[in-house]
């Protein structure tokens, strides 16, 4: 079976991969839960305590406007984790494509302080490093690990 048939497979609600990718990936949605909750409903607490951002001050109050960027990202993480979830329960085939999703998105994070295209928070705004950051290597080690397990055949006995 080639590469483009395991992620895209023709029928997505059939997975031959490795059992081990299928409960990798039910380990990463409860932190997908955690973040996107946080992130969606407790955006200042989230924003503030959690990613370490500093509260900034000006009239009319820029926090407002930067919180409701945070939630509509949360909302978006809400969104994706329900995806993911809907995977995990009715099309099971589409598990690596799900993860090779995750993967890009995570190795996004560490491609964009090397770049001068992408924003990126400089530490004048911070009070220390985001727990994303902090687990990006673990997190896409964990992900590429149980992503190379997804594409792996599952053995068929012969009797």
């Amino acid at each position: 079976m080639s590469l483009l048939k395991k992620i895209f497979p023709d029928d997505p609600t059939s997975y031959n991969g490795s059992n081990l990718a299928f409960y990798g990936l039910i380990l990463f949605t409860g932190l997908l839960i955690w973040r996107s909750s946080i992130h969606f409903l407790f955006w200042e607490f989230g924003l503030d305590d959690i990613a370490n951002i500093k509260t900034l001050v000006g009239t009319p109050d820029p926090m407002t406007l930067i919180y409701l960027f945070f939630s509509l990202w949360g909302l978006e993480q809400v969104i994706r984790t329900f995806l993911t979830i809907l995977v995990l329960f009715k099309y099971t085939g589409l598990i690596p494509l799900m993860l090779l999703i995750n993967i890009f998105e995570w190795g996004m994070r560490g491609i964009y302080p090397f770049t001068d295209y992408f924003p990126s928070i400089s530490s004048e705004y911070t009070n220390g490093m985001t727990p994303g950051i902090e687990g990006l290597p673990y997190i896409l080690f964990f992900l590429v690990t149980i992503f190379i397990l997804s594409l792996k055949s599952k053995e068929i006995e012969q009797t």
